[in-house]
């Protein structure tokens, strides 16, 4: 390619709304052009970034047996309804009628689609394992899209779906997805964790992320400094919290603490640390029809995780709430609860249809404060070991400071991008849209099913946030729109544009993926725009080009060196190694 016959309107300017550098360099660099809210088109630069990891995906998704297909983007609502995921999804589910006035929606995902497709053609064991995949365009209506690709209402996606006669053989695809999505990361250049995590809106059993470390993440991980242990913050554990020292040691008794809705203030009356406190957390979970009251119960120096608090109320209650929802003082007072003295003894019978749920730190704990339901009054030498039914679940957020629960070591949190997510999703689709197959005694069952998904334009963003410099697009080698630039120093000399020209067609001729740089420019202004657009390494043909040597210059870096005229294309194929 010339660059002279390139679109690749690339701009000095820097975009007023680009908060990441990956989202500002893609627009500077001509590689995106924004038409709307979380919404872009890709231009040719972008287009060719975009195709190359997307060759990349399937050659390994291929190599480990999975087959490409490409699903309907508009999906019948009915779909949706009959797997129970239409009100659940939430707001982010796009959903319209058509002329004929049938709902459908718009695909984040196709888990109902596929699901509908093997119903209907595969009805023996014999027909199984099978894995069917695609990358196409998806859609999820982001209440604040952001950060570029990063966060898009628009993107494209590679999610996989697979299909088995047992729990065994999925849990061996599991983790030959495993190895495959490492494969595809490691070959795109990246530095990246699989972490355990929430399934969230998919749902089953088991799932695990795929991040990339990076400052500018949404999310962040816990990892520990000793072992293999890795968990989304939304899920990960911790070991037994050590007690401290000075344990406030007395009998259960009512005690006036005037003034203490807080845990600072009850702590500094006291003077006992928080962690012998028992904090109470009210919220109310959205249901399909309604809310419900919920109370979590923790200690006073930890932090309601919300994730694991949803699911540890959809796991007690056996509904599918939507969401956890704050609850005003007006509506706590309203359920004959005083704000900031709430406590486990007797809330029940306050509140009947009250959930109420422990923290798993709190389990047999003793010597603790808590809330006596009264204005100014607490509870304290509170022994929950003596009390049974409770209901304990793993609800506190995990801090760095806390210990690893595989090793006891150190843990640290760390921000990242999530960029793929597998999930053992077990029987959850097949059992709601009825789809069987008959096995080996001829007895119909459910299909075990799971899903693996890779975000293919957020690829776009990580790499670049992880290897970006202040100049411009680092692209990983596997991912770089071109290979090299030829770079003509002085284009009025017709000696060293003819020998661009002339080394431009013997790389071409050689399978590399070459641009010339062929535009009259100034030579400064050449080299701005490929340290903005990020090729993998720029050729200069200078002065020296005509006495057998050249420049090359490699944008990771921006290390240079001279090479031989001879060389060049030799040179060139080894680097991609």
């Amino acid at each position: 390619m010339r660059f002279s016959a390139l679109f690749a309107p690339t701009t000095k300017e820097i975009p007023k709304d680009a908060l990441l550098k990956s989202h500002r360099y893609m627009l500077q660099g001509g590689y995106l052009q924004q038409m709307g809210s979380g919404l872009y088109h890709f231009l040719p630069l972008g287009h060719k970034v975009l195709s190359k990891i997307r060759a990349l995906i399937k050659e390994v998704m291929d190599s480990y047996g999975a087959q490409e297909c490409t699903l309907g983007f508009v999906v019948p609502a009915s779909l949706w309804q009959e797997s129970g995921r239409f009100e659940q999804y939430g707001k982010e589910l796009l959903s319209f009628l058509d002329r004929k006035n049938n709902p459908c929606v718009l695909s984040p995902t196709h888990e109902e689609a596929i699901t509908q497709i093997i119903k209907a053609h595969v009805k023996s064991y014999k027909q199984l394992p099978l894995n069917l995949y695609q990358t196409h365009t998806k859609f999820r209506d982001e209440i604040r899209p952001r950060f570029g690709l990063m966060r898009a209402r628009e993107f494209v996606m590679k999610d996989a779906y697979s299909f088995h006669a047992s729990t065994e053989c999925l849990d061996r695809e599991f983790e030959r997805m495993h190895a495959a999505y490492s494969e595809i990361f490691t070959k795109l250049g990246l530095d990246f964790r699989a972490v355990e995590a929430d399934s969230g809106a998919i749902g089953g059993s088991k799932s695990k992320e795929f991040v990339v470390l990076a400052e500018c993440g949404e999310d962040s991980v816990i990892v520990c400094q000793n072992c293999a242990y890795a968990a989304n913050i939304e899920i990960a554990k911790r070991a037994k919290r050590v007690e401290p020292d000075n344990v406030p040691k007395a009998h259960f008794a009512k005690f006036h603490t005037p003034n203490t809705p807080t845990i600072e203030k009850l702590s500094a009356f006291f003077k006992v640390p928080p962690y012998f406190l028992m904090k109470a957390v009210i919220k109310k979970a959205r249901l399909h029809e309604g809310a419900r009251p919920v109370v979590f119960f923790l200690r006073g120096d930890d932090q309601l995780e919300e994730t694991k608090a949803l699911n540890a109320f959809n796991r007690s209650t056996q509904q599918n709430a939507l969401e956890l929802e704050e609850m005003s003082a007006k509506e706590i007072a309203q359920l004959g609860l005083p704000v900031g003295y709430i406590g486990a003894y007797g809330i029940k019978h306050l509140v009947p249809d009250i959930e109420v749920i422990f923290d798993i730190d709190l389990q047999e704990a003793d010597c603790l404060i808590c809330g006596a339901n009264e204005v100014d009054q607490h509870f304290v030498g509170v022994d929950l070991s003596s009390f049974a039914n409770l209901n304990y679940q793993d609800i506190a957020q995990t801090r760095p400071e806390d210990a690893c629960p595989e090793c006891q070591g150190a843990l640290s949190a760390q921000r990242s991008i999530e960029v793929g997510h597998i999930f053992k999703l077990g029987n959850k689709y097949s059992k709601s849209m009825e789809a069987t197959y008959l096995d080996k005694e001829g007895q119909t069952q459910y299909f075990e099913m799971g899903c693996y998904g890779i975000g293919v334009t957020r690829l776009m963003s990580a790499i670049l946030e992880q290897n970006s410099d202040e100049k411009g697009c680092v692209w990983s080698k596997a991912s770089a729109p071109f290979e090299v630039v030829v770079v003509v120093a002085n284009p009025k000399d017709s000696a060293l544009e003819a020998l661009g020209a002339q080394i431009y067609e013997e790389l071409k001729g050689a399978g590399i993926d070459v641009l010339l740089d062929d535009r009259p420019d100034r030579f400064g202004a050449k080299m701005a725009d490929f340290e903005l657009i990020g090729c993998s390494h720029a050729l200069i043909i200078g002065k020296q080009a005509l006495e057998g040597q050249v420049e090359l210059i490699t944008r990771q870096g921006l290390s240079k060196r001279i090479i031989a005229r001879e060389a060049i294309v030799s040179t060139l194929l080894e680097a991609r190694s």
